[in-house]
């Protein structure tokens, strides 16, 4: 059942969201040139790698000579256009196509790269390598508890108890209130203010 919504719904927003893919793919050409999309290897269910696709909110080669360096705040590597569609989350359309694909789901946990500590890549060090590989029985999600809820500079191990509970209790129901989180979240274009209530009731909830 949640395969063919993901599949069903993906579809849909593909064909909704398609004069957006036009605009944003002028905006980043007109700004910085090619290329206009940008793909990662991702850690897939089971551990199974594929290629995410995003639209490009950075410069090009912004990873030269770095390696995988997450953006902070006022990274300068971020285009203009780019910030918007960060702050929008709108860079994040084009992993639609991996929904389609079958490599993502709407809703789950986030999709890490292959040299992230939690991954079984590392050789399994990490002390709660057992509970990250829990984590990847299931299709990593365009959004999801950690991502509605977790505050945004908290190590990737405290997260994973988000990533936990929703294994623990997925439902259709959830997966919709998280949808529904998450576009709310992006039609105010506040992505870090309008997290602020929605990270007091995670914080409350899992500290409790």
């Amino acid at each position: 059942m949640k395969r063919v919504f993901d599949f069903s719904l993906a579809l849909i927003g593909l064909f909704i969201s398609m004069p957006l893919w036009f605009l944003f793919a002028w905006a980043i050409f007109i700004e910085d040139g090619w290329p206009i999309f940008y793909t990662q290897e991702r850690v897939g269910k089971y551990g199974k790698i594929f290629n995410g696709w995003k639209f490009r909110s950075m410069i090009k080669d912004a990873e030269k000579g770095l390696g995988a360096v997450q953006a902070k705040e006022n990274d300068p590597r971020v285009t203009g256009v780019g910030r918007f569609l960060r702050k929008t989350a709108m860079d994040e359309l084009p992993q639609l196509l991996n929904i389609a694909k079958g490599d993502m789901s709407f809703v789950g946990p986030r999709a890490l790269r292959p040299k992230e500590i939690e991954n079984k890549q590392q050789g399994g060090s990490h002390p709660d390598a057992a509970l990250f590989d829990l984590r990847n029985k299931v299709r990593p999600g365009l959004t999801g508890v950690a991502q509605v809820f977790a505050p945004r500079d908290i190590p990737r191990s405290q997260k994973l108890k988000y990533d936990l509970w929703y294994i623990d209790n997925q439902s259709f129901l959830l997966d919709i209130k998280l949808i529904l989180s998450s576009f709310w979240i992006t039609l105010n274009k506040k992505w870090d203010t309008s997290r602020r209530d929605f990270i007091e009731i995670g914080d409350s909830f899992f500290n409790s």
